[in-house]
């Protein structure tokens, strides 16, 4: 376990990630589309985002909520074509997703289904975060939307990847500045 501020002052780099999936289920459903923003010393370094063709059909519901149809997915790269290279992209950083839980298992369910090594990260939830930083009452839930209207960020979540990255960016760094000055400590794990 480490503390978040010590790594963000050691110069820790952080992949924030965020998938669209085919449903809730790492073992029945699969990736759409992964966007990441990596990130340094609270600045955006790189970004990488795909779509990603889940074999499968995508249902309305899903198609409804992102706007990623089959149509879209039809001749992308499958997920062990795409699942490297977002290793790579991540590679020795910090983890971060808003529900990591979710994210983490969906990628980690795709390095076992393909035998691809997974790197241990060290991962960060902002939805933790957010229950530990901010106050009872402060906000009605945790959820990706209610954090960024709560801090005003620029980046507006929409249930594509890549936005809800960025989004995912800036709350965390609201969440850390928050930390500064009220003192709690926060964990992130080894996953």
């Amino acid at each position: 376990m480490e503390d978040v501020v010590e790594l963000i002052r050691a110069g820790a780099a952080f992949t924030v990630v965020d998938l669209e999936t085919t449903g809730g289920s790492p073992r029945l459903d699969s990736i759409t589309e992964i966007g990441a923003v990596r990130v340094v010393g609270g600045r955006v370094e790189r970004e990488y985002c795909t779509l990603v063709d889940p074999g499968r059909p995508i249902g309305a519901f899903v198609s409804t909520l992102t706007g990623i149809t089959d149509a879209m997915v039809a001749g992308r790269p499958s997920i062990d074509e795409v699942l490297p290279e977002f290793l790579e992209f991540a590679y020795d950083t910090v983890l971060v997703a808003h529900n990591a839980p979710f994210d983490v298992g969906f990628l980690r369910q795709a390095a076992s289904a393909y035998e691809l090594a997974w790197p241990h990260f060290t991962v960060l939830d902002t939805v933790m975060l957010a229950r530990r930083v901010l106050t009872p009452g402060e906000v009605i839930n945790c959820k990706l939307a209610t954090l960024a209207a709560y801090f005003g960020v620029r980046a507006a979540p929409n249930h594509r990847a890549l936005a809800d990255a960025h989004a995912t960016v800036e709350v965390l760094l609201q969440l850390v500045a928050r930390h500064g000055r009220s003192g709690p400590v926060l964990w992130a794990s080894r996953l």
